[in-house]
């Protein structure tokens, strides 16, 4: 019985893991078509165009201001009065130097406005997803992990429909592309939260000797989300005109967001707060109450005991262990970006449509991207907790940096066909197997309770690289001098070195958490 109570907990919640896959990846079937929708008419349109340069320039205006207020946020909470005072000045001096730069952008016509464009256009939901992973902290103290993911929950519906009809839901009359931007963007805090407070509530449910496996579900989910969108995007184009798909087709696709996002919502009230949180808010009856149902009554008992203690110190400061455990939570997340996996699963029928292939054929093999990336997540949640997360993430990371060099060089020498494909499909294996679950286990683990919260910065690094790397690569992907020179084998030969470079990190500098409770691995930083 508690067995089958934990599932179900841990099934609901990972649903949260499932929209994340879900929203972020629903824009791939949608790129060739959204490109057509919305930055074609650009070109022919002056007036548009003009109109749409300034709304963009307010939107990165509104970008960088919400970067830096995160930034400003954290420092506060990191640095003593003095330390504190000379970062805001460097901050202000950099803030101040990117709205100069961005205000100076020449509303013209050109291959790279577009190209920029186009790139925010379909990372916009990113720039949502820091705010909501910058926001998950405060909301998981506040107000707890579970009514956060109902939050959640209704920010995905909103965006679903939004995103849709763009043109019907407009208002303060911004452009088309300026309102499907902004519900993108909705979506996108829906998507932070849940990335962040979807394994925090399963790592803080679990047994210590089931954490590792029941947290890399939430990564399964995430796949497991991919993998359905790119079967919906699929089913939805198969057999349609290229002219339908681009008037209708790509709004059913950002539509059927719906389903997931009601049943998520609903699902929600049916499971328990966390146990921490209920202790937290002094709530030790129904704290133990859900542990019994999970545990047994002996072994809930003394993990009562080992929660209260953990939380004595509730309100340490986030550099209370040191910086130690918040750089390697940063460079873990951004790690995990800069190896360019987002990418690959972004534009992966861009990427097959340079290779040659048509718009319902490229989304046919993206689908064989989503099933490579679902066995070996699968695989990573089998042997996480046996071969343990360091060498899985060591291995991993070689492996990635191996196929980015081979895609790369089979693009440049324009030796495209069954080899590159080949390239791809090891590196999506490789980081399923390692980087897609084991950074997530590792986030959920690291941090000490009493500076939970401070696995925001770590999300919030992770979203601000993501977006880093999904808005250049079509600067990179699609500059006419870089293809000249490169052959679309640049970015790929970039992620390749990071991927290297992330190995070494780990290697230098990462502990191993197998099989240690949460207390244990607070008693690392300690040391």
């Amino acid at each position: 019985m508690k067995n089958f109570y934990l599932v179900f907990i841990t099934l609901v919640v990972t649903i949260g893991g499932l929209l994340f896959g879900y929203d972020t990846a629903v824009i791939n079937g949608a790129i060739g078509t959204l490109e057509s929708y919305f930055i074609e008419p650009l070109v022919n349109n002056e007036q548009i165009f003009l109109k749409v340069v300034v709304e963009y320039k307010i939107l990165l205006v509104g970008v960088v201001s919400i970067i830096a207020f995160t930034i400003f946020s954290f420092l506060r909470k990191l640095f003593t009065k003095r330390r504190f005072a000379s970062s805001i000045i460097v901050l202000a001096i950099t803030y101040i130097g990117t709205l100069s730069y961005v205000l100076s952008i020449d509303a013209v016509v050109s291959e790279q406005m577009l190209n920029s464009i186009n790139g925010f256009t379909i990372s916009s939901a990113l720039i949502g997803c820091i705010i909501g992973g910058s926001l998950a902290g405060f909301i998981a103290q506040k107000i707890g992990r579970k009514k956060g993911l109902i939050i959640s929950s209704f920010l995905f519906l909103i965006s679903a429909i939004g995103s849709s009809f763009p043109d019907s839901l407009s208002f303060f009359g911004m452009e088309v592309i300026s309102t499907f931007i902004f519900y993108r963007i909705i979506g996108g805090i829906g998507v932070g939260i849940a990335s962040m407070l979807s394994p925090m509530y399963i790592a803080e449910i679990a047994p210590a000797h089931k954490r590792g496996k029941l947290v890399s579900w939430n990564q399964f989910a995430i796949v497991f989300g991919m993998l359905v969108v790119f079967f919906v995007n699929y089913m939805i184009v198969k057999g349609q005109t290229e002219e339908w798909i681009q008037t209708v087709g790509w709004r059913y696709m950002f539509l059927s967001e719906i389903i997931p996002a009601t049943l998520f919502g609903v699902l929600l009230f049916f499971v328990p707060r966390t146990p921490r949180f209920l202790i937290l808010k002094k709530e030790h009856e129904k704290a133990l109450n859900v542990l019994q149902k999970i545990e047994g009554k002996e072994n809930a008992n003394i993990r009562i005991a080992s929660i209260e203690e953990s939380l004595k110190e509730e309100t340490r400061p986030w550099l209370a262990y040191g910086s130690r455990v918040l750089i390697i939570g940063i460079l873990l997340s951004v790690f995990q970006q800069l190896v360019g996996i987002n990418v690959v699963l972004y534009y992966a029928s861009k990427i097959f449509n340079n290779m040659g292939a048509s718009t319902e054929s490229s989304l046919l093999q993206t689908i064989i991207v989503g099933c490579i990336n679902i066995a070996f997540t699968v695989l990573a949640i089998l042997t996480v907790d046996r071969f343990g997360r360091k060498p899985l993430l060591i291995i991993g990371a070689f492996v990635m940096g191996a196929s980015m060099f081979g895609l790369g060089t089979s693009l440049y020498f324009n030796q495209i066909g069954v080899l590159s494909l080949v390239w791809m499909l090891v590196y999506v294996a490789a980081f399923a197997m390692s980087w897609g679950p084991v950074t997530w286990v590792m986030l959920s683990e690291i941090f000490p309770n009493s500076i939970k919260g401070a696995m925001s910065i770590a999300v919030a690094a992770q979203w601000l690289a993501n977006l880093l790397i999904s808005w250049t690569f079509p600067l990179l992907n699609d500059n006419s001098t870089l293809t000249e020179l490169f052959n679309h084998g640049l970015s790929y030969w970039m992620y390749g070195v990071f991927s290297i470079l992330a190995a070494i990190f780990v290697i230098k500098f990462i502990p191993e958490t197998k099989r240690k409770s949460l207390e244990e691995i607070e008693n690392i930083w300690k040391k």
